[in-house]
């Protein structure tokens, strides 16, 4: 069934008129509007209107509804569905074949979209910022980002970005990014556990010291090894001779507590982002912490999809407030 097929059946098309000829309708594609045109030729390019409502950052309703419009224009089907394929008619071939003829003697220009460089704390990536950030994508699939993964101190003064999201401990953004940024923004302070899997610890047997600790297996992230908040995890660490492991990859760090009965220091949220874990509180007398800290680039702050990204950041943030709750 085609879009106007579709249309009709909601009152939108009208047949009545008699049809344009072969060559009448096909001039008709000259006066098209430049939006009704590229949603048609980016329909046909991604065979998915879905998708190609991504690419132009554009609901899907307005974009079908939009070709459905044109077809009733001209009268002509311009797509077949094949099961679940959209493929274009042979009506639909031609106006493409048009339409590119059209585009080539114009010679328009391609709308270049900047480059926006995200730069982000690796564990605040994988736990807080990442799905936002996917739905972001899913959105709108025209935009240019890069996301740089923030693993250590030196990589935050050594990077060039237009959004910082980065870790400090005390209650100052130091250390931070060593080029012009806005004021930086405080959006959370973070607290410390150790950590372990629900199904390798019965609430019994759960460690209630450090001396506790001695009969379990520790794993630690080598990022962790440089901030002076985590001193006394870091010592116990070091102080270890065996049944420690230690990882340059935060992401297996978690995979090693879900599966392998390690205990390791991760934030105090971690067992709301994860119900499999659970935190063991009261093992340490000093509280081990870090404050998140935003800032935009000062020569960027006023590009658009900056300031979206920090925004989204900002929310993302105030909507996972009560995580950050002890």
């Amino acid at each position: 069934m085609s879009l106007t097929e579709t249309a009709g059946r909601q009152g939108t098309a009208d047949y009545h008129s008699p049809p344009p000829t072969s060559e009448s309708w096909l001039a008709l594609a000259a006066g098209l509007e430049d939006e009704v045109a590229q949603y048609f030729m980016v329909s046909a390019r991604c065979g998915c209107f879905m998708q190609a409502a991504r690419s132009l950052n554009a609901r899907a309703a307005s974009l079908r509804k939009q070709l459905a419009q044109l077809e009733a224009r001209l009268q002509r089907s311009l797509f077949n569905f094949q099961g679940s394929a959209l493929t274009l008619s042979r009506e639909g071939q031609q106006l493409h074949a048009q339409l590119t003829v059209l585009a080539n003697e114009r010679r328009l220009p391609v709308v270049e979209q900047p480059c926006i460089r995200l730069a982000v704390a690796e564990s605040l990536l994988h736990d807080i910022l990442g799905r936002d950030l996917i739905s972001l994508l899913r959105r709108n699939a025209s935009i240019r980002l890069e996301i740089i993964s923030l693993d250590s101190e030196l990589a935050l003064q050594t990077i060039s970005a237009d959004v910082v999201l980065w870790l400090a401990t005390g209650d100052v953004p130091l250390p931070g990014p060593t080029f012009a940024t806005t004021e930086p923004q405080h959006l959370a302070q973070l607290s410390y556990l150790p950590h372990i899997a629900k199904r390798y610890s019965r609430v019994t047997a759960r460690p209630d010291s450090v001396d506790d600790l001695a009969d379990f297996m520790l794993v630690q992230w080598q990022h962790d090894r440089q901030s002076e908040g985590f001193r006394p995890w870091n010592n116990l660490v070091e102080q270890r001779l065996a049944g420690v492991v230690k990882l340059q990859s935060y992401e297996l760090m978690l995979d090693m507590i879900r599966c392998s009965a390690c205990i390791g220091l991760l934030p105090a949220y971690m067992s709301r982002y994860d119900r499999s874990l659970v935190s063991l509180p009261g093992l340490f007398r000093e509280p081990m912490q870090h404050r998140v800290w935003l800032a935009v680039n000062a020569d960027s702050d006023e590009v658009a999809d900056v300031q979206m990204i920090a925004q989204l950041i900002r929310n993302t943030f105030a909507e996972r407030r009560e995580w950050f709750e002890v």
